[in-house]
């Protein structure tokens, strides 16, 4: 039987790298019961500040979730089965966006890419307003993940 090789892991650089290249993965958070909770989000990726950004409305159970516990991970794939990175550490959750153009409003503006920006921003601002938008801000301290090279 040939021997190949397992999976290996990813240096902080390349997972960061993943984190970047990627906008959807799968956010967990821990349910009262100590179970997780596991949510698909679009994202936004600060490797300076290494802070992943989240967009999402004030009525979510995911809201309630990190208010009780803010422990969370974000699980990001790579370009096989066998390749992921994962973005562990503490969330905190904004404001809700309450007044168009204010500071949660334009931090959520800011998470999206230039080519993908509205073109009304005011409307955009509004709209934040009525769907109650908040942002999670999880505090990244640990990444980990694998790639296989084949």
């Amino acid at each position: 039987m040939t021997q190949r090789p397992g999976p290996r892991a990813l240096s902080d650089e390349a997972l960061s790298g993943l984190l970047g290249r990627q906008q959807f993965g799968t956010l967990a958070t821990n349910k009262r019961s100590g179970h997780p909770h596991l949510t698909t989000m679009v994202y936004s990726w600060d490797p300076e500040a290494r802070i992943v950004r989240f967009s999402t409305t004030a009525d979510r159970i995911k809201i309630k979730h990190l208010r009780r516990d803010p422990r969370a991970a974000l699980h990001v794939p790579g370009g096989d089965v066998w390749s992921f990175a994962v973005a562990e550490g503490e969330a905190e959750v904004s404001g809700t966006t309450a007044e168009p153009g204010d500071a949660v409003g334009r931090e959520l503006l800011g998470m999206i890419p230039e080519a993908g920006r509205p073109e009304d921003e005011a409307a955009f601002f509004e709209e934040l307003v009525a769907e109650r938008r908040v942002v999670i801000r999880l505090k990244v301290d640990r990444l980990y993940g694998t790639v296989l090279d084949v």
